[in-house]
C-alpha cells in the first residue's frame, strides 16, 4: 500500500488509516471505528466515503502546503521592518504601530508588529529580558556612621498653623529617630 511511500502521514494519520481500512474490510463496525477515532459516526461515514473515492492520499488535509489566507505580503513586512529599523528601533510594538499608521500610513495589527519585531530581533519581550541587577545597600554597622535626613511638606498642625516641613534625622544602623524639626521649608537655611 502507498501509505508509507507518501511520507506525509503522521503516526496518528497512519493509525486512522488502519482503523478506516478495517471498517472498509468489515472487520469493524463504522460506529466502533468512530468511537476508536474519537469522532461521531456521521463524520466516520464521511471519512469512509472519501477513503473509498480518493484512497489513502485523500485522507490528508487538503490545505496542507497552501499559503494561509491571512499571510501578509513579504513586501509589506519588509517595508514595515525597514521603517521600524530606521526610525523606531527603540520603540515598543504599540508605539511603533501608532507611528507606522500616523506617519507612514501602514495599517497592521499590534500583535503582528510585535511578532515581526521579536522575530527580527528589534524588540525583546519582558519575560525574555535579562533581569536588572540592583546592588543592595547594606546598613551601616555602627550607630552614628550614617544619618539619613528626610523632609515632608504637610499641614502638620491642621488649621491651627501654617503648612510646614518636618525634617527627620534617622540613624541608618538602628532606624532610630535621632532628631525631628518643624521648619518653613526643606532647605539648607
Amino acid at each position: 500500500m502507498a501509505i508509507h511511500d507518501a511520507g506525509m502521514f503522521t503516526v496518528k494519520g497512519i493509525n486512522r488509516l488502519k482503523i478506516l481500512q478495517d471498517a472498509i474490510d468489515r472487520n469493524l463496525h463504522p460506529g466502533q471505528a468512530a468511537e476508536m477515532l474519537g469522532i461521531t459516526p456521521r463524520h466516520c461515514r464521511r471519512l469512509l466515503k472519501r477513503y473509498r473515492q480518493l484512497g489513502p492520499l485523500g485522507m490528508n488535509n487538503h490545505s496542507r502546503g497552501r499559503v494561509g489566507n491571512r499571510l501578509l505580503p513579504t513586501s509589506l513586512i519588509d517595508q514595515a521592518l525597514c521603517i521600524i529599523r530606521e526610525h523606531y528601533r527603540d520603540f515598543g510594538p504599540t508605539l511603533a504601530l501608532e507611528n507606522l499608521e500616523e506617519v507612514h500610513g501602514l495599517v497592521l495589527g499590534k500583535e503582528t508588529i510585535r511578532r515581526l519585531m521579536i522575530k527580527a530581533g528589534i524588540w525583546i519581550p519582558r519575560r525574555q529580558r535579562a533581569p536588572k541587577i540592583h546592588q543592595p545597600r547594606y546598613r551601616q554597622p555602627c550607630t552614628g556612621e550614617l544619618i539619613q535626613i528626610d523632609g515632608c511638606d504637610h499641614h502638620w498642625f491642621e488649621s491651627r498653623g501654617r503648612p510646614c516641613t518636618a525634617l527627620v534625622y534617622v540613624d541608618d544602623a538602628t532606624s532610630r529617630l535621632m532628631h525631628l524639626l518643624f521648619v518653613k521649608s526643606e532647605s539648607t537655611d
